[in-house]
């Protein structure tokens, strides 16, 4: 999605990893990654995009893999805020 919008040289950083008792670890959101994730995963959905010498954005969320499918724990607004 990110690079069919136009943005896939600025996205340099994975898409997300697990959580648990360290603060980064398997499973990794990276392309190459076949490693399936199973009910009880949790982990981080973090897509960011990154203009040097300009500005980058990243949007996080913490989603825990269910029998029925992502359950997403913060239900942080996803509406755009104009900040003047």
């Amino acid at each position: 999605m990110i690079t069919a919008a136009g943005f896939g040289d600025n996205f340099i950083h994975r898409v997300g990893h697990g959580i648990g008792t360290e603060a980064h670890e398997d499973p990794y959101m990276v392309a190459g990654n076949r490693r399936p994730l199973v009910a009880g995963h949790a982990f981080s959905v973090e897509p960011g995009i990154y203009f040097p010498d300009r500005f980058g954005m990243r949007l996080e969320d913490i989603v825990v893999a269910s029998e029925n499918g992502p359950v997403r724990l913060n239900e942080a607004a996803r509406d755009i805020a104009v900040i003047q």
